[in-house]
Parts: structure tokens; sequence; C-alpha cells
């Protein structure tokens, strides 16, 4: 019998994106196209990696996890509804002035939101603290933080990055969305931060690069920062911004645009074909 930790990944990526679909078309507002981008990282942190508990939030054990490009709200929060942190009839009023699911992730209101963010880099900053107070006070968690690849142009990643390696903080797991699209095009057009993992790596950390949706590379590359010592661990996942709408797919234009009726309801139908073969097959292998 299929539980909510054994529930297939692919699935859960699928509706998890769908629900991202119909929070930001009800808002004619929101980040699509990042969200859309992390939702296999999303699958795996939620329902595998991290040590959390839906019915008890606050828990002061628990792994932490920043979702540092804080603009991507839609695919944390989608998350945290489907793992029970609030209901997910909540999402549809994403962005609306008498509902407490902000544009940007917002952690006074919101089950499961480790850390506020929007202003870009700052995540990162406040994820570090958690890791090194989490030393200091001999707590056995981790903390993850999810950072744009645009992001990394931010002159305080880097020092961030600095300060991660210097205290040696092992409990702490990097993942860059590098879906190589911001809001004004392509990164390498705008300002380039490649080589991303050879810049970690001189930076300190332990370095894995990843396809960002291949759910197995994904689960691997957080067994082998588990087992990594003295180093902070960066994950690099190359990702498509857009992932699962073909026409959002590595189209910058999508960054921060709402889809309209028609954009809405072609992607929707796209979603609903791929959860219905999935939602298939778990019965089947069920």
């Amino acid at each position: 019998m299929q539980t909510e930790k054994t529930r297939p990944l692919p699935l859960i990526a699928a509706e998890m994106r769908r629900l991202m679909l119909e929070a930001v078309y009800r808002a004619a507002s929101g980040h699509i196209g990042g969200s859309l981008s992390i939702a296999e990282l999303l699958a795996v942190l939620y329902w595998r990696e991290l040590r959390i508990d839906p019915k008890n939030p606050g828990d002061p054990g628990r792994d932490r996890m920043v979702l540092s490009k804080g603009h991507c709200s839609p695919a944390l929060y989608a998350a945290l509804a489907m793992r029970g942190y609030f209901p997910v009839e909540d999402l549809n009023g994403f962005r609306r002035i008498d509902s407490y699911l902000s544009g940007h992730v917002e952690m006074r209101h919101v089950p499961g939101v480790d850390m506020s963010a929007g202003s870009l880099g700052q995540g990162f900053s406040a994820a570090i603290g958690m890791a090194l107070a989490s030393i200091l006070d001999n707590k056995d968690l981790r903390v993850y933080v999810i950072l744009g690849d645009g992001e990394l142009q931010e002159g305080q990643i880097w020092e961030a990055a600095m300060s991660a390696s210097h205290y040696k903080l092992d409990n702490l797991v990097v993942i860059v969305d590098n879906n190589d699209l911001q809001i004004s095009g392509r990164l390498e057009n705008v300002l380039s931060p490649y080589p991303i993992g050879k810049k970690f790596e001189a930076f300190g950390f332990h370095v894995v690069e990843i396809d960002g949706h291949d759910l197995n590379q994904i689960e691997s590359a957080f067994t082998r920062a588990r087992a990594v010592n003295c180093k902070p661990s960066c994950i690099v996942a190359k990702t498509i911004k857009g992932k699962g709408v073909s026409f959002m797919e590595n189209n910058a234009g999508w960054h921060g645009s709402p889809p309209n009726v028609e954009q809405y309801e072609a992607a929707r139908d796209e979603l609903d074909a791929v959860i219905a073969v999935l939602e298939k097959e778990a019965k089947e292998n069920a």
C-alpha cells in the first residue's frame, strides 16, 4: 500500500506543477517559469529527504529548507499544501490581499516556510546562520537552500559561500536551480556566473552536477552530500525553465508572466494528460 512517503515522485512533481499553474492563473500574477523548474527537486526534498512533520511545523529539531529565490513561491506553496501543512484549497487565494499566501515566500503566516525571502541572495545567508547555529547548539539537523542561477550574480552569495566553507558547515546543502534563464534573458548575455560548479569548488564546497529533473540523480546527490564531512555541499541542478508545459519551456518570457485563458487551458490539458498516465501507472504498480 502506498503511503505519503512512498507515493511515486513523478506523479507528485506533476501534481505540484498543476497546482502552481492554477495558483498563478487565478491570481493573474506570479512567477511560473522558475517554479516549474524545481518541481522534482521539491518532490525529493519534501517526500524523501527532509526530516519534517507537517503536523508540527515549528519542531526545533526539524530540517530546514530555505527557498532563497523567494519569488518562486508557487512551487514551495504547492509542495507544502500537498504535504499537509495547509489546505490545498488555500492556494486559490495566492497573491490575494485577503490571503496569507503572498507572492514571495513568507514565514510569519505560512506554515512550513522556514525563511521569508524575496531580496535575492539573502536567503542563502539566513540558511548559513541556521546551519551554524545548529552546530553551536549541538542539534542534529540539516539545512537546504535553493538558489536561482541568476541569483548567483549577487555579491552576497559569494560572501555567504566563503563563510559556509570557513565554518565547515557540512550540514548545509546548496541547490542551484540552473535553468539558464532570468527575467532579462540568458545568463551569459546578462552577467555570466559560469562555471558554477568550479566556482563553488573554489570556495571550498563539495560539488555534484546533475540533471535537475532526474529523480534518481537528485536522490543520489543528497545521499552523497550526507556523507561529506567538514565542508558544505553544492548541487548544481541543470533544469529547464517552464518544465512540463511545452510552450513555456526555455522561454524567458515566462519568468514572471501569468497565462491568459487560452494559454492556461493548453497548459492545463498538457499537465492533466501527464497526470492521468502517471496515475494509471501508480495504480498498476500499487
